[in-house]
């Protein structure tokens, strides 16, 4: 074939030859406006030029957490000790009320609720915390329920939020001074507006309970163990000695000791981390003085519920044993951000390259 014929040759109707020449003449046209438009893109302010760095890149997650619409989501610590403390309230008011007739009503269980979570959402606000956790006033609002006995509503409200709020108000070095439900039963029993029960549980109702508590110490590793072990054998050994001492049967204090009210007090209130002494001798200390100052008031002042009182007369000492026997501080385990990106494309899109306009010279 001849070199006229290659270059007569038609693709896509239209020779060969002619494609060629129309394709210089974009390309010189082209180069002719770049040249043009140069000299008014030197003429333009700074501002008015596009920035051509590479764009920031764009971290895993959902649009809205892109955009800035929404909050990271939120990651339950499911080692959180108040978790199982929740769940075994929960169950144990639940019996209480289905099989073993607590004189507590609906309403005021729900009032004493209701008003925890309330205080504890408005003290969030006040206070300027990061996020609302309903943990600690569930615990409290449900000791509260399962203690505290009384015909008004206003004074089951008014408990809960005097627990609440002495979390927020009475505090040292980060620390509560008072645990919040011990000091709200000891201010309803000292005004007479209330009282406690102890002989509502039976004793089915007691062992069960006391299996659940020795099961939140093994299952979540209570970091307080110490003084709940440390207050039950000095006051179980003191009951004893007392027996002994006087010649009772040892059946007196078994009986003594079949109280869920004392359980509760061991296993939820004098554990409270943000109550009781760093250290862990400070701890032993400090369950050995609430066991004697309230063996003192049961058989010195002949006065009930002794165990309750004698934490609140003993919580002062926890600074001084602090000072004394020093220790870390504990902290919740509180949930936390979830940074984790989710099942997208966008990890994908952003290792990819690009493409950048092209700036003009």
């Amino acid at each position: 074939m001849s070199l006229a014929a290659i270059l007569s040759f038609r693709r896509g109707g239209e020779p060969v030859l002619d494609c060629a020449r129309r394709t210089r003449a974009f390309r010189s046209r082209a180069f002719h406006e770049q040249r043009a438009w140069a000299p008014r893109l030197a003429s333009f302010p700074p501002e008015r030029i596009p920035r051509l760095a590479p764009y920031p890149p764009v971290k895993g997650g959902s649009m809205e957490q892109i955009q800035g619409t929404s909050q990271p989501s939120v990651v339950i610590n499911w080692r959180d000790p108040r978790l199982y403390q929740i769940v075994t309230l929960g169950t144990l008011l639940t019996y209480g009320l289905l099989w073993l007739k607590f004189e507590v009503s609906f309403p005021q269980i729900a009032v004493t609720i209701g008003t925890a979570l309330l205080a504890q959402y408005a003290a969030t606000g006040l206070v300027g915390l990061p996020s609302f956790d309903p943990k600690s006033a569930l615990i409290s609002s449900l000791s509260l329920c399962l203690l505290l006995r009384t015909n008004d509503l206003t004074v089951s409200a008014a408990a809960a939020l005097l627990a609440i709020s002495s979390k927020f108000l009475l505090r040292r070095r980060h620390k509560h001074l008072f645990n919040p439900t011990t000091l709200a039963l000891a201010v309803v029993l000292a005004t007479g507006f209330g009282w406690i029960s102890p002989g509502q549980w039976g004793q089915v109702a007691w062992f069960g309970f006391f299996i659940a508590c020795l099961g939140s110490l093994v299952v979540t590793r209570a970091a307080r163990a110490d003084v709940t072990l440390a207050f039950l054998v000095c006051y179980v050994a003191f009951l004893v000695a007392r027996a002994l001492w006087i010649g009772d049967p040892l059946t007196i204090p078994l009986h003594q000791l079949e109280s869920g009210a004392l359980l509760i007090f061991a296993f939820f209130m004098i554990s409270d981390p943000k109550t009781t002494p760093d250290s862990r001798p400070g701890r032993i200390t400090y369950a050995l003085c609430v066991a004697l100052t309230a063996c003192y008031v049961q058989f010195g002042l002949f006065r009930p519920n002794a165990p309750l009182w004698g934490l609140i007369l003993c919580a002062p000492l926890v600074p001084l044993i602090d000072a004394w026997l020093p220790g870390p501080r504990y902290e919740w385990p509180g949930p936390s951000p979830d940074n984790r990106p989710p099942p997208t494309l966008l990890p994908v899109l952003n290792s990819l390259p690009i493409p950048q306009p092209r700036r003009f010279s």
